[in-house]
């Protein structure tokens, strides 16, 4: 009976060494399979693997000591590359596709990032991603800004971007109910039109929103300063101004926003 159970305590000692072994020779497997890469800053961890689905490519040709690659001060592989962007590389190379996140708009350096790689497949997707949007018509939008009697007077906001003029028409509108301070009945509003019900020419020209008693309420050109400050904000810019005659911004009754 003692030497059967001193057989099967040895038996058990060889397989709780043979199963550490065993795990530690995968640990190092898995390590050896894992490359962590300092791109521009940014340090990316991932399988070799997935570095090299394509052949002759720079990332390949790291990993295959093809190219000799400078290491950082934590002994990482260095790349003198865009690290934001590495991550739409990266992706690429996981999911054999071009996935990108709604409203992406650098192509170019992406173009740009897929040479440098040597990766032929990425460069192909971004340069077709791009002449689809160039094709893609961009609906301009606008807004008026103007009174119950004459259309042909006051402010239009011009822009590529129907959300934007949805932010700009929110804006005028607090704007201007603050200024109005408890008269909302003063303007009406609907699809892209705010009609004033007393916005009159001023004798030197300016046209200003007025009450009833002809109190000043707000001026033309503080709708102007908020759409334009707006729009500057959001990464648009004032293409022109759409009616030059007037000579300044100013006094113009048009803004065109563009991004």
């Amino acid at each position: 009976m003692e030497r059967k159970i001193n057989r099967r305590e040895k038996e058990k000692e060889y397989e709780g060494k043979y199963n550490s072994l065993e795990d530690a020779d995968q640990g190092k497997n898995c390590k050896s399979t894992l490359m962590t890469l300092n791109v521009g800053g940014y340090l990316y961890i991932t399988q070799k693997q997935t570095l090299t689905k394509y052949p002759d490519t720079f990332l390949e040709g790291i990993v295959n000591g093809k190219i000799l690659c400078p290491f950082d001060a934590d002994g990482h592989y260095f790349i003198d590359r865009d690290g934001l962007l590495f991550r739409h590389v990266l992706n690429f190379l996981r999911n054999g596709e071009l996935l990108l996140p709604e409203g992406f708009r650098e192509n170019q350096l992406l173009a740009q990032e897929a040479e440098f790689f040597q990766l032929k497949g990425l460069a192909e997707e971004v340069k077709s991603r791009w002449e689809k949007e160039q094709l893609t018509p961009r609906e301009t939008t606008f807004l008026e800004i103007t009174d119950n009697h004459d259309r042909s007077q006051g402010l239009r906001i011009f822009c590529n971007a129907p959300d934007f003029i949805s932010k700009i028409k929110s804006r005028i509108v607090l704007v201007s109910k603050s200024r109005l301070d408890g008269f909302p009945e003063e303007f009406s509003i609907s699809s892209n039109i705010i009609q004033f019900k007393y916005f009159i020419k001023s004798e030197n020209g300016t046209r200003l929103v007025l009450k009833e008693d002809n109190t000043f309420v707000c001026t033309l050109e503080t709708l102007k300063f908020e759409a334009i400050m707006m729009a500057l904000k959001c990464g648009f810019r004032l293409l022109t101004s759409l009616d030059c005659s007037k000579g300044s911004i100013v006094h113009s009754d048009a803004l065109h926003f563009i991004k």
